[in-house]
């Protein structure tokens, strides 16, 4: 069991390295990207990636506090759903109704590995890398032609 600050080492090390990893791949305009804290340009959108001692998973979320925004906003995203899974190659669970460990309300779209990794076993990170990396890439491309959907929520 690692103390709560070893942990914390342990994470920022594995985030540190997949930045790294993917410091050399530009985004699909060709720039250069902060893969790890990507900015989609949308006050209260997000793409995630989250790592534990278990799994690993990768969202969208969606946390405007205005519930009718977080609708139009989700409902803007199921207009793109083909398109978004055909960009990821796979679907992914659509949840319009979440509530993150805080309690609060969100909207997400996303998938978790379905097997046991754990981001505290450096021999887990080839595998969380290549679950991480073709997804978020896959999202950029996504969102580069989509993002101009989603402008009104600017």
């Amino acid at each position: 069991m690692y103390s709560k600050e070893e942990a914390k080492k342990l994470k920022d090390r594995f985030w540190t390295n997949f930045g790294r990893f993917l410091s050399l791949v530009p985004n699909e305009d060709g720039l250069k990207i902060n893969w790890v804290n990507y900015k989609t340009g949308i006050k209260h959108l997000y793409f995630r990636m989250e790592a534990d001692g278990k799994t690993a998973i990768i969202y969208i979320e969606i946390s405007h506090p205005d519930q009718g925004i977080r609708e139009l906003m989700f409902t803007q995203f199921q207009e793109y759903k083909k398109i978004l899974h055909a960009e990821l190659e796979e679907e992914w669970v659509w949840s319009e109704n979440h509530n993150d460990e805080y309690g609060k309300n969100t909207a997400r779209i996303g998938i978790e590995l379905n097997k046991k990794v754990s981001v505290f076993k450096e021999e887990d990170w080839p595998t969380l890398i290549g679950y991480f990396k073709p997804r978020i890439i896959a999202l950029d491309r996504f969102w580069s032609n989509a993002k101009y959907g989603f402008e009104l929520f600017k």
